[in-house]
């Protein structure tokens, strides 16, 4: 269980990082919307992984290359606002959750009901 602290921080580099990826002047992080859906800091504050989930899934393997080559000033930015000891080093991730939840939410819905089932139950 991550302590309070843990979860304070993490929820402020999700935040901050939302903001900067905003203002990213990269062609492969411009043309796509991108949602930062978690981040997870290692205890001792070395690495965060950023979850991200984009709008184009067509698009995202270019956006998470333009993120990946904006890293190292992402992490300058976040220092210089977040003011801990340790920047932490930013390793992105595919988030795939809500990509999986549409498809879940598309085949449950594309499952047809049969009315004589339900006149059996009763």
């Amino acid at each position: 269980m991550a302590s309070n602290r843990l979860m304070r921080i993490n929820e402020e580099i999700q935040k901050e990082l939302s903001g900067m990826i905003r203002n990213l002047k990269d062609p492969r992080v411009q043309d796509t919307m991108i949602s930062i859906t978690r981040v997870e800091t290692t205890p001792d504050l070395r690495y965060a992984k950023v979850y991200v989930s984009f709008l184009q899934e067509d698009r995202a393997a270019e956006a998470l290359k333009g993120l990946k080559s904006a890293s190292g000033y992402l992490r300058r930015e976040l220092g210089s606002v977040l003011r801990l000891h340790h920047t932490p080093d930013i390793q992105w991730a595919l988030d795939d959750s809500i990509t999986y939840g549409a498809r879940m939410l598309a085949l449950i819905n594309s499952l047809e009901v049969n009315s004589d089932d339900h006149a059996d139950e009763g």
